[in-house]
């Protein structure tokens, strides 16, 4: 059974479920590792939900079932970091502050311009290509800016999640301007991508990123991806993984990364 190295809990906003529920779905499923990576989008004050993550707490809470489940499964920490275009200071300071806390970071843009495409007003604002044009051009800049601090860039285009023909109306083909450059970056660095199977319960067809983008990463000489359901409740973790597996080893990838300490180790698929 894969690891599911991108979960959320009451840590994060957005999350009622208990760090207890997901532990025990996790090993009902049989998994023997996963990580939490739950939200921290600092400075999102025009978001409904609160994303200012209590790292002391969480860190605290964390640790606490690290030891209460080491006979059963391996708990890591991580954190999932909102990149946003002015906090460049903060990310150093927390980088400074963090770095040894956690063992993987996952790097996420979620909001363009202090707007959430979650939202309708997201779409009216931008219309659908450009909607998600910016998204994608926002995460270029991010990439570029933020890569030292983060392991794996999350969910790529996460946008089409939202966009109001879903999927449908968007393709690798009509975006490559923007994709590749990211990809090229996370490439050049070390960075991995994120293979996130959350989008399938919101009607999508593949996961983010698409298997397009799958294959352009893995023919530009890609090679770490890291794989995460993104549940916000027990019963999403490991969701659509099977469909994952297969969708990856058919673009070419052999293994996955799990990170321990933030450093990469790599699991067979």
């Amino acid at each position: 059974m894969i690891y599911d190295c991108h979960l959320h809990t009451c840590f994060s906003g957005d999350s009622k479920a208990s760090v207890r529920s997901q532990v025990e779905r996790a090993i009902s499923l049989g998994m023997k590792e996963i990580c939490f990576t739950d939200h921290h989008d600092h400075d999102s004050w025009f978001c409904e939900d609160n994303f200012e993550l209590d790292i002391p707490a969480y860190l605290k809470a964390m640790k606490t079932y690290q030891k209460k489940y080491k006979d059963r499964i391996r708990i890591n920490i991580g954190i999932e970091l909102g990149l946003q275009d002015h906090l460049g200071a903060y990310f150093e300071r927390f980088d400074e502050v963090f770095r040894d806390s956690f063992d993987f970071v996952i790097g996420s843009s979620h909001f363009v311009s202090c707007m959430d495409p979650y939202y309708p007003s997201y779409w009216e604002h931008h219309g659908e290509r450009e909607g998600i044009t910016s998204f994608l051009e926002a995460s270029l800049a991010r990439a570029k800016a933020f890569y030292p601090y983060f392991d794996s860039f999350g969910h790529l285009d996460y946008v089409v999640r939202y966009a109001p023909h879903k999927d449908y109306a968007y393709s690798y083909e009509a975006f490559k301007d923007w994709i590749d450059p990211i990809l090229q970056v996370l490439i050049d660095h070390g960075r991995a991508l994120e293979c996130n199977t959350g989008g399938l319960k919101y009607g999508l067809s593949q996961p983010n990123p698409s298997s397009s983008i799958l294959k352009r990463y893995r023919e530009m000489g890609g090679e770490l991806i890291t794989i995460g359901s993104d549940a916000h409740a027990p019963e999403h973790l490991g969701y659509g993984f099977d469909a994952c597996q297969r969708l990856l080893r058919e673009c070419g990838f052999r293994w996955y990364a799990v990170f321990h300490n933030r450093r990469p180790e790599m699991v067979a698929l």
